[in-house]
């Protein structure tokens, strides 16, 4: 029986082992991590270039493209080393640095996802006090505290994991390395990390039900508006924040709240993409293509790079 720490590398779960599935696997990875790669610099260009896109909802927006861009970039291009070279492992500090930093990221875009729903709540609902409650240094300390809580749960969630001993082969059943496969080689159930998760979910649930609350309000204020452009405009805002939360958090409340199988599956698999791929991916496409002043500014911004210089 031996900790975590005794072991060198795990070995991570491959989507197949035919060579040519493992290379398409590689290269559908790789487009859509070029994706999001694209789209969310995209997002951060845009809303840090052009002034009118400096507000509290871009502001918010620009760091959550940020986040995006860090959670895609700690599993997808191992991932794809991995298929590219069929050798599916992971070195013991580059598992830790996974878990450390996916509970780090997650965690501060659940709390940065919570706190767009705030900001939209009081800018619908109470437009006259926006400015003055939404201010620059407010936005500033909502953001800090979201990363200080990500920071606070990745550290609990690390240092309880990697403090079990484990027992048998160190073969995670996933394409990176994700705490409920990582709990699965325990020799005995660890309390310490399952409080902790069950503290996470709880936290999360509550994040939830805050963003919803907050959407009941904005929803039956933007029914009343007499404007119908003025409708859409509030619903082209709100409805697409709702639906990257609604898919963030139920795909991980599924993976960490169902029993392991015995017997791992693609459908394991296919779970974990739609909480730490999709999300990264389609939050561009949701934030800019539904979004006037987004185009508006990549219009501007088009339009400056092909005017021909003095």
């Amino acid at each position: 029986m031996n900790n975590f720490s005794s072991v060198t590398m795990f070995f991570l779960m491959g989507f197949s082992d035919v060579r040519e599935i493992q290379i398409l696997n590689a290269a559908l990875f790789l487009l859509i991590y070029l994706a999001a790669l694209l789209g969310n610099v995209l997002i951060i260009t845009l809303t840090t270039k052009d002034p009118r896109l400096h507000m509290p909802m871009y502001f918010f927006l620009k760091n959550l493209s940020f986040l995006d861009l860090c959670l895609i970039s700690i599993t997808v291009p191992k991932s794809v080393a991995n298929s590219l070279t069929d050798h599916n492992t992971i070195s013991f500090l580059g598992c830790v640095s996974q878990v450390f930093f996916f509970f780090l990221l997650a965690t501060t875009e659940v709390s940065l996802l919570t706190v767009m729903s705030y900001d939209r709540y009081i800018a619908i609902c109470h437009p006259l006090r926006y400015e003055t409650i939404m201010s620059h240094g407010a936005c500033v300390q909502m953001a800090a505290s979201s990363w200080a809580s990500g920071g606070l749960n990745a550290i609990l969630h690390t240092a309880s994991t990697f403090s079990i001993p484990v027992c048998g082969s160190p073969n995670v059943q996933q394409f990176f390395c994700d705490v409920p496969q990582l709990l699965s080689l325990a020799c005995s159930y660890n309390i310490v990390e399952l409080v902790v998760i069950g503290l996470s979910l709880v936290l999360d649930f509550g994040c939830f039900v805050f963003i919803d609350i907050s959407y009941i309000h904005i929803f039956s204020t933007v029914l009343r508006i007499p404007s119908k452009e003025g409708r859409s405009r509030a619903f082209s805002t709100c409805l697409p924040h709702l639906t990257v939360v609604t898919l963030f958090l139920f795909s991980g409340f599924f993976a960490y709240l169902r029993p392991l199988p015995k017997s791992p599956s693609s459908w394991d698999l296919l779970v974990s993409v739609f909480y730490t791929i999709v999300p990264p991916t389609m939050n561009p496409l949701i934030y800019s293509l539904r979004n006037k002043d987004m185009k508006m500014a990549l219009k501007k911004m088009l339009k400056d790079c092909n005017r021909p210089s003095d």
